[in-house]
């Protein structure tokens, strides 16, 4: 139950992302250049990167 919890939560928080990108991106002042999509493109894995480094740090000060 938890995690059919856990995925319908993620599934309702993508649906919502999806329809914001595509009614709402419209409105965002964005160049079609490079530079925006490779900060679209990279920010989630260094962002991600960044919280697992700092999990682990957490977790071996602890140990």
């Amino acid at each position: 139950m938890d995690q059919t919890g856990f995925v319908f939560k993620v599934l309702l928080l993508s649906t919502v992302i999806s329809v914001l990108i595509k009614y709402g991106g419209s409105y965002l002042p964005l160049s079609p250049t490079s530079t925006p999509a490779l900060i679209v493109v990279l920010l989630p894995s260094i962002v991600m990167a960044i919280a697992l480094f700092q999990r682990f740090q957490q977790q071996s000060s602890d140990s």
